[in-house]
């Protein structure tokens, strides 16, 4: 029997390994299309990156049965348009659009939803004003950026400058980019007037993080996961994510129900999606903070733990017109973590753990899971896709039968771990 042939962008080591783990993976021969530091470094090349992804997939030797990826931006944007020009299954660039471009999406969820927070646009020219109506504490983010990438929680007028000077000097690297998609989409007026290089303001949200994934197979949206999200303490950086979440299930089924709408709203189909809530435990508020045209890879193992399928097997039954239908609950856990490992402060890695060290820990303590994060010689301020106050240092993927257990895993784990760092005061080598 011939193979199914699946062009992944941006295909790394790590999300190799879990895509083997998907049902049958003995079926499919997964092709690496573009890779990662071409498609996160630098300012992006849109226009460059498909040119040569598609040379690569016209001189490619058999069938090309599907096209996907499991990035953000560009990544995100690129398969729709290569999926669309060979006439394989995926949402449209538009549905994408909807959520990438943070203005837009508020705009959309706004017509079907409550659950969100008062925002408004900031003029990056000339003197910046708090937008009409809006009172601080707030975000300002990019209308498009990588992760945390750009954003800045500010309580005062001071702070509210500062920030937006920061956003002016940095906003190009992807809105500049974002612009070229924004090009092949048929725009409503305004977000064409905001255009990709502007930047949102939004009123802060109060509450846990919790994480919703889910699909879109022929018109029909599936819910099948809520995470929690749990940040580092006195920080709004992640600690960790964790599976299933501990919520009452009257909460998560509102916040399914919200997602359904959203979803529902910006026309995505044949895809997977991953959207960010805040729920506020002391009110019951539940608002919507993004929304993610894809599911999180970042979540794969995880679900591999606990429901014995990592989620890119929702992906790649999509692109191959197949309904995923997740199993609930046959992993070999009962709960599972994706465990960020951080430094607060800059310097150079001098240091980083051995492939033999990796090795021998995650056989020491069984159902743990660990990647390295920096390069010995980097200096972490300059890593990519960082937020404006850490830097990650590993990731730790852990699998447990009660989240005590869990968290003595992850102790252990980086207690084994050995970084060392030259201090180095920002802006000096």
């Amino acid at each position: 029997m011939s193979s199914t042939n699946i062009f992944v962008i941006g295909m790394d080591e790590t999300n190799l390994d879990t895509l083997n783990n998907v049902p049958h993976a003995a079926e499919y021969r997964f092709h690496p299309l573009l890779d990662v530091e071409e498609l996160q470094h630098g300012e992006i090349d849109v226009p460059m990156l498909i040119e040569k992804a598609e040379k690569e997939l016209d001189a490619f030797d058999g069938s090309i049965d599907a096209i996907v990826g499991y990035w953000d931006f560009p990544v995100s944007t690129i398969v729709p348009i290569l999926a669309g020009r060979r006439g394989l299954r995926a949402t449209s660039l538009e549905s994408v659009v909807k959520c990438e471009h943070k203005y837009w999406s508020r705009i959309e969820q706004r017509k079907v939803i409550d659950e969100l927070p008062r925002f408004g646009l900031v003029n990056l020219e000339g003197e910046p004003q708090v937008p009409e109506g809006m009172r601080f504490p707030m975000w300002l983010k990019p209308v498009k950026s990588f992760s945390s990438e750009l954003a800045f929680g500010v309580s005062n007028e001071q702070e509210f400058r500062e920030a937006v000077a920061e956003i002016r000097e940095g906003v190009s690297r992807v809105g500049r980019p974002f612009e070229y998609i924004l090009d092949h989409v048929d725009l409503p007026e305004e977000i064409a007037e905001a255009g990709g290089q502007a930047c949102l303001a939004e009123e802060s949200l109060r509450g846990d993080q919790v994480a919703v994934e889910g699909y879109v197979h022929d018109g029909h949206v599936h819910v099948y996961g809520v995470l929690d999200s749990i940040n580092y303490p006195q920080s709004s950086t992640f600690l960790r994510h964790q599976y299933p979440s501990a919520l009452p299930e009257e909460v998560c089924s509102r916040l399914r129900d919200v997602s359904e709408r959203v979803i529902a709203q910006i026309g995505m189909n044949n895809a997977t999606f991953s959207i960010e809530f805040f729920h506020d435990p002391e009110t019951g508020d539940v608002n919507l903070l993004e929304i993610n045209p894809r599911h999180s890879q970042s979540h794969a193992e995880m679900f591999d733990f606990v429901d014995g399928v990592p989620n890119h097997h929702c992906m790649i039954s999509l692109a191959l017109g197949r309904d995923p239908q997740l199993p609930d609950g046959k992993g070999r856990f009962e709960v599972a973590a994706k465990w960020y490992y951080r430094r607060f402060e800059d310097g150079v890695v001098t240091r980083v753990p051995t492939k033999d060290e990796i090795e021998r820990i995650e056989q020491e303590i069984p159902g743990v899971k660990i990647d390295i994060v920096p390069d010995q010689g980097v200096r972490l301020s300059d890593m990519p896709g960082q937020d404006s106050y850490s830097f990650e240092l590993a990731h730790i993927f852990a699998g447990a039968d009660s989240e005590q257990e869990m968290k003595r895993k992850y102790d252990r784990v980086t207690e084994a771990l050995r970084f060392e760092f030259d201090e180095v005061a920002p802006g000096k080598e």
